[in-house]
């Protein structure tokens, strides 16, 4: 189950040699990515550069309301730097409004400037209604993203069986999904897994699995 995990550091008071423990551990439990502020790519892109190790970063991260210029250019500047994927957060209030079309077309935007590079929108759960749920994920797999990511980690309670299922339910096999926030047991790893989770998003991560 290495390959699930996006071994994450993201808050903002991390140092250099914690970001340099992340890559290491990443390497040694052979995760599949270390998920990082994008300040930190190309210092990890080189910490990583022996390994198959992928570079994960954040857009419009932690509240979704930047534009949609700043985000396309944030993943611009994050993938010329180094990064393999692209997790972004959508515009919750823009959600809440019913603008769908708006939501749908900043997720398009991040799409298009990601190009071939796996894009992961992060539509945080914990502050969604089922229906809206329903709805983004619909949005998400329209805009053509790889997956519906639940949470940034820095809201009211991250990724429960619940939602993932509930994502699963909705999007099928049109795209994949990553479970973040919350997950800090085996026990937790396996049930999220089998609720239909791609992708495990986690500081724990080295917890979760055994050498």
């Amino acid at each position: 189950m290495n390959k699930y995990i996006d071994h994450t550091l993201l808050k903002p008071e991390a140092t250099e040699a914690e970001i340099s423990v992340l890559c290491k551990e990443a390497i040694d439990y052979d995760f599949k990515a270390v998920c990082v502020n994008p300040a930190w790519i190309t210092f990890c892109k080189n910490q990583l550069k022996a390994s198959d190790v992928l570079v994960c970063t954040v857009v419009g991260f932690p509240l979704g309301a930047n534009t949609t210029e700043t985000k396309v250019f944030e993943t611009k500047d994050a993938i010329l730097k180094g990064a393999d994927e692209i997790d972004m957060v959508i515009n919750i209030g823009k959600l809440k409004d019913q603008d769908y079309d708006y939501v749908l077309n900043d997720i398009k935007a991040v799409r298009a400037a990601s190009k071939d590079k796996t894009l992961k929108v992060i539509i945080e759960t914990a502050l969604l209604s089922d229906a809206e749920i329903r709805k983004v994920s619909k949005l998400c797999v329209e805009a053509k993203a790889d997956f519906v990511k639940t949470s940034t980690g820095f809201s009211t309670s991250g990724a429960n069986i619940r939602v993932v299922e509930i994502i699963k339910k909705t999007v099928g096999d049109d795209a994949l999904i990553k479970a973040a926030g919350g997950v800090r047991s085996q026990a937790d790893l396996k049930a999220m897994i089998a609720a239909g989770a791609n992708r495990i998003g986690t500081s724990s991560g080295t917890k979760l699995i055994e050498k």
